[in-house]
């Protein structure tokens, strides 16, 4: 009976503290602004022009009549504007009144609906989703003589680089807009995102999610990096691991491409080509792979020779278990984004979890395996029984708080009743994506139905996921164990 009563107050105790944990971390404002917490509020505003009403921010993009290019082909080729080029001159009007100065309650006041022009730069952006019907867009705000224009959009901080995201494949519409959510409040850096409805050239587009490109700039919204062009010097730089540039100056072969560890291609993302020179491009070849080299070596581990004076560990371990814990697998293959910063060490950022949380469109996803382990940079950190050690521990505490079951279901459901009658709309111009015609994951069967089919899907994968981590996060440890990574390890006289 003691025995008994132990164990029962040894429950209650877990549960006390998880649950404490979990109020803590959703009740307590954090610095990350969450647009469906932040702005539930928002009163729906009738635009005369459009005889269209919304509570979310409206974009209107004119582009005269003119196709936007970029766009998949049967072919397997983009389209071009019809002077060859990848893009073309738009205008861009962002009608948006709420008040994002004094958004605390009681200072919190109604504004007239504001209205943000600007000249742009525009194509249709990403990899397969540009042959999706619904397509995403690339912005570049402009002046009239062709210069950037930074603009602060829908409350983030000003800058002159802007995707367009339009959710397609993920049916749920909230996959990017969660994930870039809870990694800003889980790591130093994320991406800023913002729900909207798009107008092109007078016609309903749909819900779409308005990003911060990842990049350099001025403010906390963009990575604080600088070149200088003339020495071939830099404070930091940003990388992207994906399928290369069509700019040669931009593309790069550090060490793990030289020796195939890596499987796809390295290009600059920063500087841009207006600033990169092949001076500039050694450099940072070099200095990329001076780091890769330490944590290829066989004193990788080693604190005076090895990577951990390089990287920003705890970025890793954060990095690792948001795109294990979702599945996004093509971390560390595509749209894999590493930088430089200030402090002279790597960092990684998140970037497109369209994919993730089982909907790739084929079934690479399985809820019962971890598979991070084995891309290019985390082969090797997951030799050190340190790395694993702090993986382990940090899954913990994030279970607790921003991996809760209940923070996760909470998050994807007031996210919902926040867009409202928004779904709805998006789904009246998409809505014949869910017909078996034009299933996308494989097989089809997996396809959801219904837009409420999705969000449970993406619920239940959620549960069956942490549940299995819960019980086999432990199991990391086998990739440090003495007996695997002894070869990696320095040899002892």
């Amino acid at each position: 009976m003691r025995y008994k009563l132990i164990a029962l107050l040894l429950c209650i105790t877990v549960i006390i503290v998880s649950s404490l944990a979990y109020l803590l971390v959703y009740d307590i404002p954090q610095d990350r602004y969450h647009q469906h917490i932040e702005e539930s509020d928002r009163a729906e505003t009738f635009y005369d022009r459009y005889d269209f009403s919304t509570h979310l921010p409206l974009v209107h993009i004119d582009t005269d009549g003119v196709e936007i290019p970029g766009a998949g082909t049967d072919s397997g080729e983009y389209t071009v504007a019809n002077d060859g080029s990848d893009r073309i001159s738009a205008s861009i009007t962002i009608f948006d009144g709420y008040d994002y100065e004094s958004n605390n309650g009681s200072q919190k006041q109604k504004l007239e609906t504001q209205e943000y022009f600007s000249k742009i730069e525009i194509h249709v952006r990403g990899r397969s989703s540009r042959f999706f019907d619904k397509h995403g867009y690339a912005l570049r705000f402009v002046t009239d003589t062709g210069e950037n224009n930074p603009m602060s959009v829908m409350g983030m901080d000003s800058h002159h680089e802007w995707v367009l995201h339009g959710p397609f494949l993920d049916k749920t519409l909230i996959r990017n807009y969660m994930w870039y959510n809870i990694a800003g409040e889980v790591m130093d850096y994320a991406p800023n995102v913002r729900f909207c409805e798009v107008i092109i050239n007078d016609e309903y587009v749909g819900l779409y999610v308005m990003v911060e490109n990842i990049t350099a700039g001025s403010t906390k919204g963009r990575l604080n990096l600088t070149v200088d062009k003339k020495s071939a010097s830099f404070s930091g730089y940003l990388l992207r691991l994906d399928t290369g540039s069509d700019t040669l100056v931009k593309n790069i072969e550090p060490f793990s491409a030289y020796t195939f560890r890596a499987k796809t291609d390295f290009d600059i993302v920063y500087p841009g080509k207006s600033n990169l020179t092949p001076e500039l491009n050694r450099a940072i070849t070099k200095d990329f792979s001076t780091f890769e080299k330490a944590l290829y070596s066989y004193d990788f581990d080693n604190k005076k020779f090895g990577y951990k004076k390089l990287i920003d560990v705890d970025n890793f371990v954060d990095y690792f278990l948001i795109n294990e814990l979702t599945c996004n697998y093509d971390a560390g293959y595509l749209s894999t984004y590493i930088y430089r910063g200030m402090d002279d060490k790597f960092h990684m950022s998140i970037w497109d979890f369209n994919s993730a949380c089982d909907n790739y469109r084929e079934t690479v996803c399985d809820p019962h395996i971890f598979a991070m382990q084995d891309n290019v940079w985390f082969f090797m950190l997951m030799k050190d029984e340190d790395f694993t050690d702090r993986v382990i521990s940090r899954y913990r505490r994030l279970r607790a708080a921003f991996f809760a079951d209940e923070y996760l279901e909470k998050y994807i459901d007031e996210t919902v009743e926040f867009l409202g009658d928004a779904i709805g709309r998006n789904y009246e111009k998409w809505g014949y994506s869910f017909g078996q015609e034009y299933d996308l994951l494989i097989p089809t069967e997996r396809n959801p139905r219904t837009f409420e089919d999705s969000i449970e899907s993406m619920k239940s994968f959620l549960r069956e996921r942490t549940a299995w981590m819960d019980l086999n996060i432990e199991s990391v440890k086998q990739y440090s164990a003495r007996s695997y990574v002894k070869k990696f390890n320095e040899v002892a006289n």
